[in-house]
């Protein structure tokens, strides 16, 4: 699904203009990556939780030579799904 998409269905179901339903939308979206710059969690209840995590540096292996190469240490977003989430796209 694309934001264009999700912006129109959003639109529908609540009524919304599609120019509210994409500030909303890009609202959401400022909101969460801000949420995850501080290291702070962002929960949807039954939707799933995303948060922010470290990856330890790591030595990797460039797969066309064979040559090792360093890898830096990064922080990586990861969303766990909920419960509600979880049990409908079963």
């Amino acid at each position: 699904m694309t934001k264009a998409a999700l912006v129109e269905l959003m639109a529908g179901d609540t009524g919304l203009t599609k120019a509210n339903a994409t500030r909303a939308l890009d609202s959401f979206v400022s909101n969460v990556t801000k949420s995850l710059k501080k290291g702070k969690k962002v929960t949807l209840v039954g939707f799933g939780t995303f948060e922010s995590r470290k990856r330890n540096a790591r030595i990797g292996r460039n797969p066309q030579t064979g040559a090792t190469v360093k890898i830096a240490a990064r922080n990586v977003v990861a969303f766990k799904a909920g419960s509600k989430l979880k049990e409908a796209v079963n």
